[in-house]
């Protein structure tokens, strides 16, 4: 009985350390993380469509940028624990349930599991590398790895392939969401005036498309590298991106998108401000 009851008090110590102001300004911190490197990614991606990128546009070129400015090391810090602010909201959800409808759902924790997953790798990776540990490895060549050790597994081709296709399919829900405006049951619209909400809207909708066909593309490169038994058909961010420069519209289009990318961080920030936690 000591032992339950014990039990039973440590759930509600943690449950209530999740739903703690500490919980929901490390997940404001994250949103404003996340909006600082995709402004970084889409400002690089405009230099690269017009012929003036050095670095790569994606979580790397982000990274040495800001590891480029003064006090670059200290910023990059900063980063990290915003990203770590993130990863650790994620966890909460995962674990308890998000704010907004259906934030219960299996699949909905399920999907604040990953989450979690994905910003505590770029937490690490942000953290590691202002410790001076090398490691800030390009997007393109953590892909090419990834699916090279994949495809090297028994039934490798089928799970890249699955791997890109899920990818792909995720990228287009992305897009789609964002078209229909799905944010906005996340966001406390009634504390907005009309022209804010306007211009959310901009940058929900713009920005999460560009997101979103940014990601699918990234997924069809992969499912491509399984259908050729190939890694290096994989892609990253910053090659995906450029990918988009090959097309009829040519670097237009790549500054198009690097544009929706700049315009997610604006929402990201938004959304630091605006966002049910």
């Amino acid at each position: 009985m000591g032992a339950a009851t014990s039990t039973a008090r440590g759930r509600r110590t943690i449950r209530r350390a999740a739903d703690s102001k500490a919980v929901e300004w490390g997940a404001r911190a994250g949103l404003v993380g996340r909006g600082v490197l995709y402004l970084l990614i889409g400002a690089l991606a405009v230099r690269v469509a017009f012929g003036e990128g050095k670095r790569e546009a994606d979580r790397s070129g982000a990274v040495g940028e800001i590891a480029a400015q003064p006090a670059g090391g200290f910023l990059l810090w900063t980063l990290g624990a915003a990203l770590v602010g993130m990863a650790v909201w994620r966890l909460s959800e995962a674990a308890f349930g998000a704010a907004g409808p259906g934030g219960h759902k299996a699949s909905k924790r399920a999907l604040s599991g990953a989450r979690a997953v994905f910003y505590g790798f770029v937490a690490y990776s942000v953290l590691a590398f202002a410790a001076g540990e090398e490691g800030n490895t390009s997007s393109d060549r953590q892909s090419r790895d990834i699916t090279a050790r994949a495809l090297e597994q028994p039934g490798g081709t089928w799970l890249v392939g699955l791997a890109g296709a899920g990818i792909a399919v995720a990228g287009a829900v992305l897009a789609v969401r964002a078209a229909l405006r799905s944010y906005r049951k996340h966001l406390r619209t009634s504390q907005m005036s009309r022209r804010t909400r306007r211009l959310v809207d901009v940058t929900g909708v713009t920005g999460g498309i560009a997101r979103g066909l940014v990601v699918g593309a990234i997924g069809v490169f992969v499912a491509k590298a399984a259908l050729e038994y190939d890694p290096k058909e994989a892609k990253g961010v910053d090659a995906a991106l450029k990918s988009f420069a090959d097309t009829a519209a040519g670097p237009w289009l790549l500054a198009a998108v690097a544009a929706g990318l700049v315009l997610f961080a604006l929402f990201s920030f938004a959304s630091a401000r605006w966002r049910r936690v």
